[in-house]
């Protein structure tokens, strides 16, 4: 059974719709890739997994249980967590209380909050420099590992990552793929959408392709390659 499945999705706004007939799964232990030209409706899937845009149509089960009308603060406690596009730290905040937000999710991990920080400092030795700083004045690259590390807190089965590598320089994108690789070895599943689809794909065991809203390709990395992705992103598909 999928971990994550997702059956004919439908998001729109007002007359737009964002995403029409989605479907894909994710299974325990995998990395999936979700790729496409921006304005392919990738982040607007994640949304609507995690509860916070409305469905049109269609289901989302997460390890079995339905969770498409649920809120957002239950499909967390159920173990599935998002890191936006974007990053969107607390700026007024430091990096510890940043963390310590994510485990708000529960009694249970706020008690063992300071544990899980401990993990994420080693995780992430640049933030346990800058705990105290406020998460406003970090580089991109930092925000963007306190954003991935504010998502851990919450001890995710599965993490939805939006466009990590977004705006940041070559060095830091490589760093931040090889914290994704890593994540796999801790046992955390991954849904990844990213714009960089050689570096989605070198770390990815399969992957989806969207255009205007609908998944028009599908299959293992070396599938995708040879399928043409360019004509995708150009809108040939």
């Amino acid at each position: 059974m999928a971990l994550l499945d997702i059956e004919r999705l439908t998001v729109r706004y007002g007359a737009i719709q964002a995403v029409q007939d989605a479907g894909l799964s994710v299974a325990q232990g995998e990395i999936v890739t979700l790729l496409g030209a921006n304005g392919a409706g990738k982040s607007s899937l994640l949304n609507a997994c995690m509860g916070l845009v409305p469905l049109a149509g269609g289901e989302v089960h997460f390890d079995g249980h339905l969770i498409s009308a649920e809120r957002t603060e239950a499909i967390v406690r159920r173990g599935m967590t998002l890191t936006p596009e974007g990053r969107r730290v607390f700026p007024s905040l430091t990096v510890q209380e940043n963390l310590e937000i994510g485990a708000a999710a529960s009694r249970d991990l706020r008690q063992k909050s300071k544990m899980q920080r401990e993990e994420m400092y080693a995780l992430f030795p640049r933030l346990k420099e800058r705990f105290q700083q406020l998460a406003g004045t970090l580089s991109g690259g930092e925000q963007q590992m306190l954003a991935i590390a504010r998502s851990l807190m919450s001890e995710p089965r599965l993490l939805l990552l939006d466009e990590p590598s977004l705006g940041l320089a070559p060095n830091i994108v490589d760093q931040i793929f090889d914290i994704i690789a890593s994540l796999r070895r801790r046992g955390v599943t991954i849904l990844l959408v990213e714009q960089n689809a050689e570096l989605a794909l070198d770390v990815a065991d399969r992957g989806y392709v969207l255009a205007s809203g609908r998944v028009v390709l599908s299959g293992k990395p070396a599938e995708l390659r040879s399928a043409g992705l360019e004509r995708v992103y150009l809108g040939a598909a």
